[in-house]
């Protein structure tokens, strides 16, 4: 990244690396997905679940989403019946223990003042 790019990236313009980044957490499942993944491989409907709560439709759109993003894999076993696995790769390993772990260390440590905060402004 030249240095024009990243202060433009300060600027928060559309091809950002920052964007880039703060998008993985846009779509609701993304992380939760790859938070469920972090224990290890899991099938599609062991991922269901785990999860709780996610419709097929919306399952099958971040499974795809992240596996097009890099950030998980898909693998396929010639057996009968077909199974099919989900997994971290590498890259999903480091946002799983870099960004997410740490969101998760932050709420946890500030979680109750954030909800305090979201419960006064209601009251006003």
């Amino acid at each position: 990244m030249s240095r024009d790019t990243d202060d433009d990236c300060l600027n928060y313009v559309a091809d950002c690396r920052l964007r880039m980044g703060t998008d993985l957490f846009t779509h609701v499942w993304d992380p939760v997905i790859l938070a469920a993944l972090v224990a290890g491989p899991q099938r599609r409907r062991a991922l269901r679940v785990r999860i709780g709560g996610i419709s097929d439709k919306a399952l099958t759109e971040a499974l795809h989403r992240l596996v097009t993003s890099g950030l998980i894999e898909r693998r396929s076993y010639a057996e009968s019946p077909p199974r099919v696995d989900y997994s971290l790769t590498p890259l999903g390993r480091t946002f799983a223990d870099g960004p997410m772990r740490a969101l998760a260390e932050w709420i946890i440590r500030y979680g109750d003042e954030l909800f305090e905060a979201q419960e006064q402004m209601r009251q006003a």
